[in-house]
């Protein structure tokens, strides 16, 4: 995932019976502040209107053809009331500009010893007047912290920062392109998901027998100086000095063969067969590869589990970092707060936060023989908060539901090989009723930090799925 500047369209709206210099002044602090936050902005210029921002109809029109003409670019729009406002104006410019991308509605503080004729703002008012008339052409917006704030304030950057997340998550969910490399392993029922509820929202499932990898990996040559790059990177990406080259090699072309497929078919995330067929038609794990595609934000995840990477794939936008697929795994002795999250695993690199050691699947290889396992990715998530979630396709209710919540990776010791991560989650044993109630699988995505808020807007909200918070 290429990381590009965001750009957001912005509406200052005023009206003719208040003090339109308000509107100008709010019109630089926000203009300077996006500029110094690092966000692109498309805005109206000053001398299109009377006032210099939007009030009324021939105003919407004007901004509504702007918005059009980089409707490419634009991610969200922000709308600032620095008094009562016009609604009509926003909402028509939204309407007529044909967007479909999230709103921001912000409204200004009065001053308590600046309310007479001349310097009164009413937006307190205004906002309701905005918010109904997008609710009534129904318009999905994103309200703020408090109902009204100064420009100044550190909650007008901190919405803006949601807001920014918020508008990533949506733009990287639309047109979404999800590789199927290979089948869902057969004892894994519970990854199947529906390509149809999918599709409904805008994500395509792009299949790929894992035969057609298997083939395009042998046919690379071991001497190809693509790979012997990426066999320098696997070194270089984590302690693999238990390996044999020859498997090193083995497991590059086929990286290579992935990465090829996915590139020539645009492919933005992937879920992948991660066994058995790999090992046995071509003798290596597939963990280095999927990790290292995480690492890009390219999130890839096991058995086949595409309900699982497009979870791995909104945290990964929402967070700006790798994401990682792990099973609920195991309790934690008695204490019922905490629980053992694990995977064989193909976190990414940054995900651990401490190092790494490549070697053969631990369990797998008991029954494969670690010569035809090699690509795990091993070691102990360092602590730290998280973030979990996960969608699933219900196809008995014709919906696609999910649940979110913030918990914290511990420091606590534990003896079991590949990617651990010990977790704490408040009321854990509500939320795992949630999870077998409502028929979830036991894959759950996450990402270090706390992006919970960021979600619970972007799928709630502006996807409409069904979201459980658990707090």
């Amino acid at each position: 995932m290429k990381q590009q500047k965001q750009t957001f369209g912005v509406i200052i709206a005023t009206r003719n019976i208040f003090n339109f210099k308000l509107a100008v002044e709010a019109r630089k602090k926000v203009l300077d502040k996006l500029e110094k936050m690092g966000f692109g902005t498309v805005i109206l210029p000053e001398s299109e209107t009377p006032t210099g921002n939007i009030e009324g109809y021939p105003d919407a029109v004007k901004c509504a053809e702007l918005f059009k003409k980089n409707a490419n670019v634009i991610e969200g729009v922000i709308v600032i009331l620095p008094n009562f406002g016009d609604e009509l104006g926003v909402v028509n410019t939204l309407k007529l500009s044909g967007l479909n991308v999230p709103v921001l509605v912000q409204a200004c503080d009065d001053d308590n010893d600046k309310v007479d004729v001349k310097s009164r703002r009413d937006a307190f008012c205004g906002k309701l007047s905005v918010c109904n008339n997008l609710y009534q052409q129904g318009m999905k917006f994103t309200d703020t912290i408090y109902h009204t704030y100064s420009l100044e304030s550190k909650e007008f950057t901190k919405d803006l920062l949601k807001f920014a997340g918020i508008c990533r998550v949506m733009k990287g969910l639309k047109n979404l392109r999800v590789g199927a490399i290979g089948t869902r392993p057969g004892g894994f029922q519970t990854m199947r998901a529906s390509e149809k509820l999918l599709q409904y929202y805008g994500i395509t499932v792009v299949p790929v027998d894992m035969s057609e990898i298997i083939a395009a990996a042998e046919k690379i040559s071991e001497t190809d100086k693509a790979v012997t790059d990426k066999v320098k990177a696997i070194k270089d990406y984590g302690d693999c000095s238990a390996v044999k080259d020859n498997k090193i090699v083995r497991q590059a072309r086929f990286g290579l063969a992935v990465e090829r497929w996915i590139e020539a078919n645009d492919i933005n995330i992937s879920a992948l067969q991660c066994w058995e067929s790999i090992e046995k038609n071509y003798g290596c794990a597939a963990c280095v590869t999927m990790s290292m595609m995480g690492e890009k934000l390219m999130p890839s995840a096991c058995e086949v589990d595409i309900a699982g990477s497009i979870s791995m794939y909104a945290l990964a936008l929402a967070a700006q970092q790798p994401s990682a697929i792990l099973d609920w795994n195991n309790n934690f002795a008695e204490e019922r707060n905490k629980v053992v999250c694990t995977h064989c695993s193909n976190f990414p690199k940054s995900f651990f936060q401490n190092d790494i050691k490549l070697g053969s699947l631990d369990v797998l290889g008991t029954v494969l023989g670690s010569e035809d396992t090699f690509g795990a990715v091993k070691g102990k998530v360092a602590p730290g908060d998280m973030t979990y979630f996960r969608i699933s396709t219900d196809d008995r209710k014709g919906v696609i539901k999910s649940y979110l919540g913030e918990g914290v990776i511990t420091d606590d010791p534990y003896g079991m090989d590949g990617g651990i991560a010990v977790c704490q989650v408040p009321d854990l044993q509500r939320l795992m009723k949630h999870i077998c109630k409502e028929g979830y699988e036991h894959h759950v995505a996450m990402v270090r930090g706390h992006v919970a808020d960021i979600l619970e807007e972007a799928i709630g909200n502006y996807m409409g799925w069904n979201l459980y918070r658990h707090d």
